[in-house]
């Protein structure tokens, strides 16, 4: 569904990353690990085409779309749910949800959608007319998962979706994330919790220092040494 040829993406001088590749298939969640600054964030707003990148194709669905805007990016099925959630913090779940359907045009099906939406996140429900400023980051980060949603993707990207939650509230997105992957979205998912997350994937790599050191399926990693050691604490 997507492949990553040799990419190469340069914040000035300084090569954020350094010529990785790698492949999602349909269906499957496939999770980015490693330490801060290893180039993962990059990797998925390059894919998104929030940072154009040096060199490198990225192919989704068998179209090159490397020097796509992220419009088009968009519109081609691609959401991109961020690190730090980002939503519009003066206007309510409503309008933020809406923002997330603002290429479609196909209107009875966004209503039915947001529907959806606030069916399987009942705090949204309860919040729709408030300010989304105003939420719990848990509860932002529902929002941010439902904003994504609602632009119909066939491949969701996830930055950090436990970040800065509480225990209770990580295991609860770990579950919503679980549960868009089985509804048939394919996911590539950066995550900090590295345990959780090769729990949870098909397939994994890992990130270090701008490039891609080991990949293979997620059960396997857990019982990598390196990993272990690194990542797991031992």
């Amino acid at each position: 569904m997507l492949e990553i040829n040799d990419l190469v993406c340069c914040y000035g001088k300084v090569q954020a990353i350094k010529g990785i590749s790698l492949s999602i298939k349909q269906g499957q969640l496939v999770a980015l690990i490693g330490a801060n600054g290893a180039g993962k964030s990059t990797t998925l707003r390059s894919i998104s085409g929030i940072l154009s990148s040096s060199s490198g194709r990225v192919v989704f669905e068998g179209e090159d779309i490397t020097r796509c805007s992220a419009r088009e990016i968009l519109s081609r099925g691609i959401a991109h749910c961020p690190e730090g959630r980002r939503v519009f913090p003066d206007m309510t779940v409503e309008e933020n949800l809406a923002m997330g359907a603002y290429l479609r045009r196909d209107g009875a099906e966004v209503a039915q959608d947001r529907d959806r939406v606030l069916t399987q996140f009942p705090r949204l429900a309860e919040r729709r007319r408030q300010v989304a400023g105003t939420l719990s980051g848990g509860e932002q980060q529902m929002l941010a998962i439902g904003r994504a949603i609602m632009s119909k993707p066939r491949l969701m990207m996830f930055d950090e979706p436990s970040l800065g939650l509480a225990p209770n509230i990580v295991e609860q997105v770990f579950e919503i994330v679980d549960g868009i992957r089985k509804s048939g979205t394919t996911i590539l998912m950066v995550e900090q919790n590295a345990y959780a997350a090769l729990e949870m994937c098909d397939y994994a790599y890992l990130m270090e220092a701008g490039s891609i050191v080991l990949s293979g399926r997620g059960s396997e990693l857990i019982d990598d040494k390196h990993i272990r050691e690194a990542y797991l604490g031992g």
